[in-house]
């Protein structure tokens, strides 16, 4: 009964904590935002962050103050649909390019929500699969 006890009360708890700090600390799924590719557009060679799955697509760029080690982000979608982006929580000037594979059909503007005072929503102009967001200097 004694090892019973010394197992619920001090190891279980102690390799729970350990996957913890593990999970963490130690680079997996919460760390994909860091993956960057080398993205060719308009003939100028950009490296643009991954966005491949929903939850990247919901955050974008949103919470970044600064342009960092990175010029901007791809949004890879698996299908084409007519694509809404906002500014909401984005506080950086963004160009929006709206691709239909790697082809552009159309760019856009969406300012920083802290000069617009509002949250504003771009569409793009045809189905598209992909989008680029660059980052304004």
């Amino acid at each position: 009964m004694k090892k019973d006890k010394i197992l619920v009360f001090y190891i279980f708890p102690f390799l729970i904590l350990t996957l913890l700090l593990l999970n963490i600390f130690l680079p997996g799924k919460k760390d994909k935002r860091l993956k960057t590719i080398n993205y060719k557009l308009n003939g100028v060679e950009y490296k643009l962050l991954v966005a491949d799955d929903e939850v990247e697509w919901a955050k974008g760029l949103m919470g970044y103050q600064r342009k960092e080690d990175f010029d901007g982000m791809l949004f890879v979608f698996p299908d084409k649909k007519y694509r809404q982006f906002w500014n909401k929580n984005t506080f950086l000037d963004l160009d929006i390019y709206w691709l239909d594979d790697k082809k552009i059909v159309g760019k856009s503007f969406l300012p920083a929500v802290n000069k617009t005072g509002k949250v504003m929503i771009i569409n793009s102009p045809k189905e598209v699969n992909r989008v680029i967001e660059l980052i304004v200097n």
